[in-house]
């Protein structure tokens, strides 16, 4: 008797043992089933507009500056930014970090016009805005655009017969009378931040966006005087557009007739 009882119970111990190993390996299973389905089986995606890198608040965004992304739909936040051309070019109102989603709250057009006339700008504290007239071909074809950086170069006439005083307090001149002038061309402004382009009225007084009236640049109070000097002499003006990202300074020398004759060893008749 003792022995059919022991049996019973070493029966009943291996029939929970297998239950118990049975309940499991189909816990497990499920759970790994779930984990791999989950991995294959993600939630609906959208494509948002990020930041590549850091960038300064009042900065001009650039297509280098963004890229597009698919995210889950839960993790995007309201007034994000779908597609590139809907923030290239906006100015940013706050830094952003890279990884950082774009919002559209975040950003102001710097070509919107309100209602009494003046335009979306954000100006640094330490800088101007000024309106530059759109005279050279640069602006005319209508290649500018908000963020772009650009050189102004000059083209004026100096007298040749001028004293000039040197920092050092030392004095150079040149031969010739003050009432004889040359023509020299000389890059006046580099890497200057182009704010916003305005665009010409038609006959009608609407706005043509095929031609440019003035170009808005961003410079500083002593830059601005400069420009206004050369535009006040009747230089002639012509803007360059840089590379994306090139900031850094270019090494220039003023050009005039001495200069291209030397440069390119043009024969001159020297007189008796």
């Amino acid at each position: 008797m003792g022995r059919l009882r022991g049996f019973l119970w070493l029966f009943t111990g291996l029939v929970v043992a297998v239950m118990a190993g049975f309940v499991a390996f189909t816990t497990l299973s499920n759970a790994t089933q779930a984990q791999g389905s989950g991995s294959v089986l993600s939630g609906p995606e959208v494509s948002v507009v990020v930041a590549t890198r850091a960038i300064d608040i009042r900065s001009p965004l650039t297509s280098e500056d963004l890229e597009v992304r698919n995210l889950p739909v839960e993790t995007v936040p309201e007034g994000a930014v779908r597609q590139l051309d809907d923030a290239v070019g906006m100015v940013t109102l706050v830094d952003l970090y890279p990884g950082e989603i774009i919002l559209a709250q975040r950003l102001v057009d710097p070509n919107v016009t309100s209602e009494d006339g003046r335009m979306a700008l954000v100006v640094a504290e330490d800088e101007v805005l000024m309106a530059f007239p759109a005279k050279d071909l640069m602006s005319q074809v209508g290649i500018l655009k908000p963020g772009d950086q650009v050189d102004l170069l000059f083209s004026l006439e100096v007298p040749t017969g001028r004293v000039t005083q040197l920092a050092g307090g030392g004095e150079t001149g040149s031969a010739g009378t003050m009432n004889e002038e040359e023509l020299a061309t000389f890059n006046a402004l580099q890497n200057v931040t182009v704010a916003a382009v305005v665009a010409g009225k038609t006959p009608t007084g609407g706005s043509d966006k095929s031609r440019a009236e003035a170009i808005l640049l961003t410079v500083s109070p002593q830059d601005a005087l400069v420009l206004k000097f050369a535009l006040d002499s009747e230089a002639i003006p012509d803007i360059v557009l840089r590379a994306p990202g090139a900031d850094q300074p270019f090494e220039t020398a003023p050009v005039d007739v001495d200069y291209m004759i030397n440069r390119y060893q043009i024969p001159v008749e020297v007189g008796r």
